[in-house]
């Protein structure tokens, strides 16, 4: 069975340990005896009213840690030399954000529309409180590495995490949606080298999720279920097993990009089954691995886990990993110029059948080099 067990950091914010099936870990853990800080305030969004998106405006962040030393990283159990914001050894932990982009603060229960500053509507100089609440998933207690180097039993046990932390934060007063993610190597912008991944939980439902709506509204409730049927049927399918199946879509925009979809319906992590989340352990390790087997050298990457909002569209939009990264060859990245960055107008730069045959290749190589 995996544990878990909730503690409390020194300034009150929220810690959960995760300990594996097979964890070699005692039950006891430290208290936390640091002296720090006031939390920083909530950061304010403020609506951009030419596209009706909110941004967070958290300058807090500023002052989050940039690549520290191994001997101060701010993930690994605590020391007598190392402070960091954790204080026992551990097999998983989730813990929320000391600087966060969304909360700590979050509305009232039952607050009325005016109380969350009328997130609805376009208008000039709207400005909104950024409820909400940012973790922070630590994978491991190693130094270095992503999710691709953990074992078997610990990948279930962060998938279990995953799952206890959607419910939990989604069930938030205020809370309209629940992403986790996993931010994978400098390229990208990661600041600690640390395996770990985040959560948010956001006060709106996302951009990308609201596009999302629009076309199932337009297509029909099966759009999911007819994508993943499509797609197995096809020439992109790069993974597949009993409950998922992982694959190239057919307008990827990056250079590498994969997604992944369970057969059986499940709107969020807090709705698979064991046995979906037994298997996503074993296949998310494979294409991981697959991915970094494309090169000589560890592939960056965002692996984002979309997942239905909170209150609506429950039944037609299915959780789904979203994995992509910029690299277009070994020494080469793609950036985002002007068609992409500035109009949304995307160019991709290698067909998506020929990525799938590249990924297919290299998952077969980390299979016989490093099997899960």
């Amino acid at each position: 069975m995996i544990t878990k067990r909730v503690h409390q950091l020194a300034d009150g914010r929220e810690l959960i340990y995760f300990d594996d099936a097979d964890t070699a870990l005692a039950p006891e853990r430290a208290p936390d005896l640091r002296e720090l800080d006031v939390r920083p305030p909530t950061a304010t969004m403020r609506q951009d009213p030419l596209t009706g998106e909110w941004i967070s405006i958290a300058a807090a962040r500023q002052n989050r840690v940039f690549m520290p030393p191994a001997a101060l990283d701010p993930l690994a159990p605590q020391t007598a030399e190392n402070p960091s914001e954790i204080p026992s050894d551990y097999d998983v932990a989730v813990f929320e954000n000391r600087s966060p982009s969304f909360g700590p603060d979050l509305p009232q229960a039952g607050a009325d529309a005016a109380s969350l500053g009328h997130l609805d509507g376009i208008g000039l100089n709207r400005e909104s409180p950024s409820f909400g609440r940012c973790e922070v998933v630590c994978f491991s207690p190693e130094h270095e590495g992503s999710f691709g180097s953990i074992h078997r039993s610990r990948a279930r046990t962060v998938i279990e995490a995953w799952a206890d932390r959607t419910a939990a934060l989604g069930a938030l007063p205020g809370i309209q949606q629940v992403f986790p993610f996993e931010n994978r190597g400098a390229q990208i912008g990661v600041t600690l080298g640390h395996p770990h991944g985040q959560i948010y939980s956001y006060p709106y439902v996302t951009p990308r999720t609201q596009r999302v709506i629009a076309s199932v509204d337009s297509y029909g409730q099966g759009l999911f279920q007819d994508i993943l049927d499509t797609e197995r049927r096809g020439p992109r399918v790069v993974l597949a097993g009993e409950h998922w199946t992982a694959f190239v879509p057919f307008a990827a925009r990056w250079p590498i990009e994969v997604h992944m979809l369970p057969h059986e319906h499940a709107a969020d992590f807090a709705e698979t089954t064991p046995a979906q989340r037994d298997e996503l352990a074993v296949l998310y390790l494979r294409l991981l691995r697959g991915i970094d087997a494309l090169y000589d050298t560890p592939t960056p990457y965002i692996a984002a886990w979309h997942q239905a909002p909170v209150s609506t569209h429950r039944d037609s939009i299915r959780l789904s990993l979203q994995l992509t990264s910029p690299r277009r060859g070994a020494d080469r990245l793609k950036y985002l110029a002007g068609s992409e960055a500035a109009m949304g107008a995307w160019v991709g730069d290698i067909p998506p059948e020929t990525q799938a045959e590249l990924l297919r290749a290299a998952i077969a190589r980390a299979d016989e080099e490093n099997p899960v």
